[in-house]
């Protein structure tokens, strides 16, 4: 005989089934949990709880008793599960309500704030005048910055005697059996004979990058520094060309007033050459007591001219068909006159102090 069967007396039924259903009210509204609400549930209406037990008694009961009885456990069982369920509903809502609360985060209360970092000014400077040409047509290039001597001298019409190639100018890469073969690149240049080597005419490209040179540090050099390089090649291109284009990038990075004057100099790759200077934007070219030209009204800004027919038959190029034009600019340079800088050292020495001046 089940050993729970004596908990529900066939002979007062009702009562049994009652007094069953009223502590297990009991016990449901002192549960705390989800696990002693199962606990309560099986031991009430499980396979060993008293109903169960009531049910297999069910085939001793005479035949005319039998249904009345059936009924009336099926109806306290379904009133003990609904009570159940019920509970089950309101434990569920509080663990879910304390896991919600538990999870919370206070908006309100301070925390500690990382700060963002941001690009730095030479990157800056750069990607504002790759902008500037782009806005005007060119296109931006890249090249490598360990280069063969092929590209950054000869190809630029520099001979083998010129002093750039000196050891004391030039920092040489040991690679390969070519002791003066591979040199890290002493300008951007090399990126535009890369460039016409192997695309038609015409071109417009600007080149920026790292340059290295053989120099000791002071107020104006490092033997690290970036440059951009600037290449227009197209059918009769003129010198009057090239100095709208500078005075064109110059009113857009120092102001719209900015004029510009070009003096003659020599470089391998271009003839005629010329350095360009630009109207100080400090004083706006007056020269009086202005402490960022000196006095003088104009800032040397860049080297420029219309590149020499030497290079066109290098590349590959018809010299009779094409003309152009080239120029170079230190991107440190172009950053120390803007604003005000008076040593190159500051641009590597990596003091956030100084970094935070130009937030972008």
């Amino acid at each position: 005989m089940d050993p729970t069967a004596n908990l529900i007396d066939p002979m007062n039924l009702a009562e049994s089934l009652e007094a069953l259903r009223t502590s297990t009210i009991s016990k449901v509204a002192e549960v705390q949990d989800l696990d002693g609400l199962a606990t309560v549930e099986n031991e009430a209406v499980g396979r060993e709880s008293p109903i169960a037990a009531a049910r297999r008694g069910l085939g001793k009961m005479p035949n005319e008793d039998r249904s009345d009885a059936g009924r009336l456990i099926n109806e306290v069982a379904k009133q003990i599960e609904a009570i159940v369920a019920m509970r089950r509903d309101e434990l569920q809502a509080e663990a879910q309500e304390a896991a919600i609360t538990a999870e919370a985060i206070d908006v309100t209360v301070d925390y500690a704030e990382i700060a963002s970092g941001r690009l730095h000014v030479i990157q800056q400077v750069t990607d504002e005048v790759c902008d500037i040409f782009v806005g005007l047509g060119y296109h931006v290039a890249e090249g490598p910055e360990a280069e063969l001597a092929w590209y950054n001298f000869d190809a630029l019409n520099t001979p083998l005697a010129h002093p750039a190639r000196l050891g004391m100018d030039t920092m040489y890469v040991d690679y390969g059996d070519d002791e003066d073969g591979m040199v890290l690149r002493s300008h951007t240049s090399p990126i535009q004979a890369r460039y016409m080597e192997t695309n038609e005419p015409p071109v417009y490209l600007v080149a920026p990058g790292k340059a290295y040179r053989n120099d000791t540090i002071d107020a104006s050099h490092l033997p690290v520094f970036h440059q951009i390089e600037g290449l227009a090649v197209d059918e009769s291109i003129t010198f009057s060309d090239l100095k709208g284009t500078l005075a064109e990038f110059a009113r857009q990075f120092f102001g719209s007033g900015t004029r510009v004057r070009m003096r003659p100099h020599f470089f391998p790759f271009t003839e005629p050459s010329a350095e360009l200077d630009v109207s100080c934007f400090n004083c706006d070219g007056s020269g009086s007591s202005c402490r960022v030209c000196k006095g003088v009204g104009w800032l040397e800004m860049l080297g420029c001219g219309m590149v020499d027919p030497n290079v066109f038959e290098a590349v590959g190029y018809d010299p009779d068909a094409v003309t152009g034009f080239a120029f170079g600019m230190g991107v440190e340079r172009l950053a120390m006159v803007r604003h005000g800088i008076d040593s190159i050292r500051h641009f590597v020495d990596n003091d956030v102090r100084f970094l935070n001046q130009f937030p972008g």
